[in-house]
């Protein structure tokens, strides 16, 4: 038995003496807000693709490509600078095509930074057709609301005291 816990010896209990924590049990938290007080980490932030993650991830496809073909030659019998001439040729084709490609197809749900790529794209498509500016903040509208009411109730309260 270890730091006194449980029964010093198990002998005559009719249980085996092994001691479990209480999974149930809800330890209190520590005073926390339930929502931030401050309104910047509650704004939505659009999540930015990792260029390199990208670009690693598009010359993998590329030598994957290679990689058949060469296993292909190999497999004919095909002499080695040949195999290298055709791999070097198909290896700079296809780079020559990725790069004015843009993304395509159906993106899987492990291809994190892809979907963010598309979201950001689609986004920037939805804000030019709706003709909103780059530089429109969320909630802006409501702001410019709250200053004009209060901009009215500072006139009134100086005209009363004009007044009285």
């Amino acid at each position: 038995m270890s730091s006194n816990v449980g029964l010093t010896t198990p002998r005559g209990s009719g249980t085996s003496g092994y001691v479990q924590r209480n999974l149930s049990h809800l330890r209190p938290r520590d005073n926390i807000a339930p929502y931030p007080k401050d309104f910047e980490s509650i704004k939505h932030r659009q999540r930015q693709p990792d260029k390199e993650i990208l670009a690693h991830d598009k010359a993998r496809e590329i030598e994957v490509k290679v990689f058949d073909l060469r296993d292909k030659l190999e497999d004919e019998g095909v002499d080695e600078d040949e195999i290298e001439a055709r791999t070097d040729a198909l290896r700079k084709k296809l780079t020559a095509q990725t790069d004015g490609e843009k993304v395509g197809g159906r993106l899987k749900p492990h291809q994190v930074h892809e979907l963010a790529r598309a979201k950001i794209e689609e986004s920037e498509k939805l804000r030019k057709a709706l003709g909103i500016r780059e530089d429109y903040e969320e909630g802006s509208h409501w702001k410019k609301q709250e200053e004009r009411l209060r901009d009215s109730t500072l006139e009134r309260v100086r005209e009363e005291g004009k007044k009285g």
